[in-house]
């Protein structure tokens, strides 16, 4: 059989996505983004491997891997991608997929966020990107946590949780962490406090949206479209329903998705893939367990 690989190395986690010719999604992995790029890719590849070895019973060769599209933060150090793609494009593919009538994708990862506007072919219009400040990215969500002393998975539900909302005035987030600090020093409740970094968050993100504009339906991805309580507050300060927002069941994978539809498309169209045959006979630089 056939495989089609879509590896997406992100500043957080790196998501690996194997589809067949019938664009059905075989195998996925997520891991946390390695130092060396090139070592995350073949960790993710080899767990891949394994897992559809266990699916068809049989050992899988990396030959059977056809075509390998890479994309994300590290798209250029993944050896064994027989092509590049940049994420904005990979993502609007992904999505697509699932969400063939969204029109707007919000996607917030761990260093950079974005607003990607698509066409009803799953085709980038426009976008825009903030990848300069953490401000807005999953890694204030995390200074705020350790501030906060709760663990990242809890703090939308802490924010839901809140009575009322403690302002976070501060757009960058050294200032941010400091007046998050006094707050609490001042009595503001924890649940208060969250849902304001959740509103200051969300406030940035769509005031930068409106340069390309929000149009729904809307999909939100990234890992902080985990979040319910970001999810929720998106939906409050967009003034929309809640079916006019959607969310993937796995909203971290859609990059790498969109990496391989790109490369089932690319050999389907006669690209000159197979890294893995021309190669010689592929070994792991580290076993996956």
């Amino acid at each position: 059989m056939d495989y089609f690989l879509g590896i997406d190395i992100g500043s957080s986690s790196t998501k690996g996505v194997v589809l067949d010719g019938e664009k059905r999604i075989l195998a996925k992995q997520i891991i946390h983004t390695k130092p060396k790029h090139s070592e995350g890719a073949d960790i993710i590849i080899q767990a891949i491997l394994k897992d559809l070895g266990t699916a068809f019973k049989r050992r899988v060769p990396g030959k059977d891997i056809k075509y390998c599209v890479g994309t994300g933060y590290g798209r250029s150090n993944i050896e064994r991608a027989d092509k590049v793609i940049t994420e904005i494009t990979c993502h609007a593919k992904g999505v697509h997929y699932y969400f063939p009538y969204a029109r707007t994708i919000i996607d917030i990862g761990g260093q950079d966020s974005k607003v990607i506007r698509i066409d009803n072919e799953g085709k980038v219009i426009d976008f825009v990107m903030n990848e300069k400040c953490a401000a807005g990215t999953g890694r204030f969500l995390e200074a705020a946590c350790r501030i906060l002393k709760v663990p990242l998975e809890d703090l939308g539900k802490i924010s839901l949780d809140a009575a009322s909302s403690c302002k976070i005035n501060s757009t960058c987030v050294v200032f941010a962490e400091s007046e998050i600090i006094s707050k609490l020093a001042e009595g503001s409740e924890r649940e208060a406090v969250a849902k304001g970094i959740h509103q200051a968050v969300v406030s940035r993100l769509l005031s930068m949206g409106k340069r390309v504009g929000v149009p729904p339906p809307i999909v939100f991805t990234g890992g902080v479209a985990e979040n319910h309580g970001m999810v929720a507050e998106v939906i409050i300060q967009l003034g929309i329903q809640k079916d006019a927002l959607s969310i993937p069941l796995e909203p971290k994978i859609t990059g790498a998705l969109g990496a391989a539809l790109f490369a089932l498309e690319f050999f389907a169209s006669g690209g000159q893939g197979g890294f893995f045959e021309k190669s010689p006979p592929w070994t792991p630089q580290k076993t996956f367990d």
